[in-house]
């Protein structure tokens, strides 16, 4: 099977772009109205919840995509699928910072990964509540709007905020030494309620780096993209199956990098 050639990659990242825009358009509009949605918990986790504004926005990014680029795959958060061996696949959160939406937060935002043979390679993340999108394609920089992108410039722990997430994928005791450790090392974290915009503002240098010991792929790839363009460091986040069975996620600077993988009890892929 042949690789995409640059023009249908560029195509695709345009496109990624608009897609973000219109989904979060449609969420936005369920936003206004969150008080009317009926509310879903996803198995026995209380915190992990869906709405019918996630599954109505997934679809139109789905449509959207079937639509434009029928050949390529789809994973979604809601409506699953996945195929690790496709040339090309569409890997989309359609509102993540869910609880954060339904409590009149303004931490969500659309996240939209393409992976192509195997890499991620374009990364969008599209926050409508301060309307900024946060674009990347492999080898051609990271922007925020129009704006290029570079990670944070500090060489401590204590020059920035570190961005953190967890859930009940794991439990506390894989977690909480990683936050101690920062502690004591001076450091401060953030936990906002998006991974994938706490992703996109450590690729805005807004925070120095991002750590959480599980993520699933909808919430991580665009970050990893937009991280790498702006200069920063990932782990190999699609390393044993990533894709379908998520993995721990680190990002940073080049220089802060290795001072937090010293951090970490838990083996990065």
């Amino acid at each position: 099977m042949e690789t995409l050639t640059p023009l249908e990659i560029d195509a695709r990242y345009h496109f990624a772009c608009e897609v973000a825009q219109a989904a979060a358009n449609r969420a936005f509009g369920f936003y206004q109205q969150r008080n009317q949605l009926e509310v879903e918990h996803k198995g026995q986790d209380l915190q992990d919840v869906v709405s019918i504004a996630d599954r109505t926005v997934e679809e139109l990014a789905r449509s959207m995509i079937r639509s434009r680029f029928p050949d390529d795959d789809f994973l979604g958060e809601e409506s699953g699928g996945g195929n690790e061996n496709a040339r090309c696949t569409w890997v989309v959160d359609p509102i993540d910072g869910t609880s954060c939406f339904l409590n009149g937060l303004h931490n969500w935002c659309v996240s939209i990964g393409i992976v192509v043979d195997g890499e991620p390679v374009i990364g969008v993340v599209y926050d409508p509540n301060h309307r900024e999108l946060f674009r990347a394609r492999a080898g051609q920089g990271a922007y925020v709007n129009d704006a290029p992108m570079c990670v944070h410039s500090g060489a401590d722990l204590r020059a920035g905020v570190m961005g953190v997430g967890t859930s009940h994928r794991v439990t506390p005791e894989t977690f909480v030494p990683f936050i101690s450790a920062l502690l004591h090392e001076g450091g401060m974290f953030i936990r906002n309620g998006s991974g994938a915009l706490m992703t996109a503002w450590v690729a805005a240098g807004r925070l120095i780096g991002y750590y959480e010991p599980h993520m699933n792929a909808w919430d991580s790839l665009p970050g990893i993209v937009l991280v790498r363009e702006a200069g920063g460091v990932t782990n190999d986040f699609l390393a044993n199956h990533g894709l379908l069975n998520g993995n721990p996620l680190l990002m940073a600077s080049k220089t802060l990098y290795p001072q937090l993988t010293t951090m970490i009890t838990q083996k990065l892929t």
